[in-house]
């Protein structure tokens, strides 16, 4: 089983990108589970939301404790949260971020999502709407699941500026940039 732990910020689309990565393994013959968690959060607040993903049913039902995969929608939050708690050794971080971060044993890959988004106008400048363009990233530095299906997920579930949020995924996936050899 593949398990994988988005941290974001509320409004960024945490959950959205859970949901598309679900879609997107679904529409590749796997099983799938997509949820995010919620407490008191509010627009700007950390955020967690999880997707799982297997060759035969899920039966799980719990949050990731011990995810194979981050994808990390704001770099700043690594200051704040302790976003690799129980990734597995070796585990891959993929994070929006303009420069070369370091989550210790995790191997890391970036990309500047929030200046992608900004290009293909999704959300504003101050608030840039980085979901669709993480989910190319994560396709790009893992190859677990294909851009295509990652486009027809955002075409069967995005439902505005679907055209500029499958630009900024084929571009999200093209400039991410993995730091481990």
């Amino acid at each position: 089983m593949i398990e994988i732990r988005i941290h974001g910020r509320g409004g960024q689309g945490a959950v959205v990108a859970s949901r598309l990565l679900a879609i997107a393994f679904f529409k590749e013959g796997k099983w799938v589970q997509s949820f995010p968690t919620f407490g008191a959060e509010r627009r700007g607040a950390p955020v967690a939301a999880f997707t799982r993903v297997d060759d035969e049913p899920i039966t799980l039902r719990c949050g990731i404790l011990n995810p194979d995969f981050l994808i990390i929608l704001d770099s700043t939050l690594i200051r704040e949260v302790d976003v690799t708690k129980g990734l597995k050794d070796k585990g891959l971080a993929v994070i929006n971020s303009d420069k070369s971060l370091n989550l210790g044993n995790a191997k890391v890959a970036i990309v500047d999502a929030s200046s992608i988004a900004v290009e293909y106008g999704l959300g504003t400048p101050a608030y840039p709407l980085v979901s669709t363009a993480m989910v190319g990233a994560f396709a790009g530095a893992t190859g677990l699941v294909s851009i295509a299906s990652v486009e027809e997920a955002i075409k069967e579930y995005v439902s505005v500026k679907v055209r500029e949020n499958i630009e900024a995924v084929v571009k999200a996936y093209k400039q991410v940039v993995r730091l481990w050899t």
